[in-house]
């Protein structure tokens, strides 16, 4: 029986911070009804309910027009309620999925048409693979040019993985920053390994759920030198999410507005923000294709 997580505020406060236009949340996560979109009896959390109407909702209120919903592990290898909440608005959202090995093509096809353009591992819940099977699914998306999400545990496991990451040939996203955290700093192995990969071309990250990782309170400045130094390596590689609806917390939840604004603190260049929040995005989520197809 896993313990229930807290819901996302309700109260979504609207940042002092204006984002510019086509801004996008590049990390949440739906729970939709779940007598129509069962939880996985495997799953290690429980999570609220948080369909896309309310993802909606926050978004609007903090003035992100898109988002990337990243399949939850509490669902599995079942995609159908991040595929729903996707096609529900397909000017919006887009999508990374979980997938195995021997998920068949077919379906990989329908998730490409859907809006996906990635799929994630993790060594850090139950029902998403670990990186065991890196190698065979990496050959199984690379025909749609998909991405691999990268969610560890510890950011020394970064050391070991970075080779086998290099060598599929896939573009990958390292979550969170690689989860390193404050007290480690821009000295860590995990972080200097995740500079690396981003100078290798083929690397993205999120600067996303740092308040997770940092040992302090809003507006969690002991991660600023961590976005610094990922902005100063690759600025046309970094992306910024708010990690809605914040599940596997049980003691204490932070405000979506709170987020963006510290995003914001951290990062005093708005040309680079713009970066981060729109052109950055737009590329690797591919919301410039639709664009270019119409």
């Amino acid at each position: 029986m896993t313990r229930p997580c807290l819901p996302p505020e309700p109260h979504t406060r609207k940042p002092a911070y204006q984002p510019p236009p086509k801004s996008c949340d590049s990390h949440v996560h739906v729970f939709g009804d779940f007598s129509q979109f069962p939880l996985s009896p495997t799953r290690s959390f429980t999570p609220p309910e948080a369909p896309v109407a309310n993802l909606r909702k926050m978004l609007d209120v903090i003035g992100i027009e898109r988002a990337v919903i990243v399949h939850s592990s509490a669902y599995g290898l079942d995609t159908r309620v991040t595929e729903a909440a996707v096609l529900s608005d397909t000017e919006r959202l887009r999508g990374v999925a979980v997938t195995g090995p021997d998920t068949p093509h077919s379906d990989l096809e329908r998730l490409n048409a859907a809006g996906f353009c990635g799929t994630r591992l993790s060594t850090v819940v139950k029902g998403t693979l670990s990186f065991d099977a890196l190698e065979a699914i990496a050959a199984n998306v690379r025909p749609f040019d998909w991405h691999i999400a990268v969610h560890i545990n510890k950011s020394e496991e970064l050391v070991a993985l970075a080779p086998r990451l290099l060598a599929t040939g896939n573009c990958f996203v390292i979550d969170h920053i690689a989860r390193v955290r404050a007290d480690e700093g821009i000295h860590s192995p995990g972080y200097k390994v995740l500079l690396d990969l981003l100078a290798s071309g083929r690397c993205w990250v999120k600067v996303s759920a740092l308040h997770r990782t940092s040992s302090g309170g809003a507006p969690w400045n002991d991660m600023r030198p961590l976005v610094e130094g990922v902005l100063e390596a690759r600025p046309d590689r970094v992306v910024w999410g708010t990690d809605w609806p914040h599940v596997n917390q049980y003691d204490s939840m932070q405000n979506d507005g709170d987020l963006l604004d510290a995003f914001a603190h951290w990062v005093s260049d708005e040309h680079l923000r713009e970066q981060v929040l729109v052109h950055n995005p737009a590329v690797l989520y591919r919301f410039n294709q639709k664009e270019k197809d119409t």
